[in-house]
C-alpha cells in the first residue's frame, strides 16, 4: 500500500467533520509521515490516533505479563490524590506513547490503576500519572 498523503488526511478529516466526529483512529500498512502528522494535529476538535497494523496484532491487555490497567474518573483522581496526599507530578508516570496508554487512549494528566498479581500481597494496587 501507499504511504498516506496529505490529501489523504484532508479526505478523512471531511469524513469526520460530515459525520460529527471527535475522534478517529486509522490504520496504517506503513508508518505516519511527520507531515501528515502535523496536519492531524492542526485540526481543532478532531482528535486522531494513528496504530500501524502491526501493532494491533497482539491483544496487549491480555497478556499474561501486563497487569490490569484502569483509567480513573476525575472524582477517582481527586480521591487518590487527597488519599495519598501528593500532587499528579508526584505520582510514577506512564507516558502517552506506552503501548498501553495508547490502548486506553491515554491523554496527559489522566490516572491509571494499576492492579498486580503479588505472592506476597495477593495483590499490589499502583498508580500512574500520564505524560507527553
Amino acid at each position: 500500500e501507499a504511504k498516506m498523503r496529505v490529501s489523504d488526511i484532508d479526505d478523512e478529516l471531511r469524513k469526520a467533520k460530515d459525520a460529527s466526529l471527535t475522534k478517529m483512529i486509522l490504520v496504517l500498512a506503513e508508518p505516519i509521515t511527520k507531515q501528515c502528522r502535523k496536519r492531524a494535529e492542526q485540526e481543532d476538535g478532531i482528535e486522531f490516533e494513528f496504530f500501524r497494523d502491526d501493532d494491533l496484532v497482539v491483544n496487549i491487555t491480555k497478556h499474561v505479563l501486563v497487569p490490569k490497567h484502569e483509567l480513573l474518573t476525575e472524582e477517582q483522581k481527586a480521591e487518590v490524590l487527597a488519599e495519598y496526599k501528593c500532587s499528579l507530578d508526584q505520582l510514577p508516570r506512564i507516558m502517552v506513547t506506552d503501548p498501553i496508554a495508547r490502548y486506553l487512549g491515554l491523554k496527559p494528566n489522566d490516572v491509571v490503576r494499576i492492579t498486580r498479581k503479588s505472592e506476597t500481597a495477593g495483590r499490589y494496587i499502583t498508580y500512574r500519572a500520564c505524560f507527553k
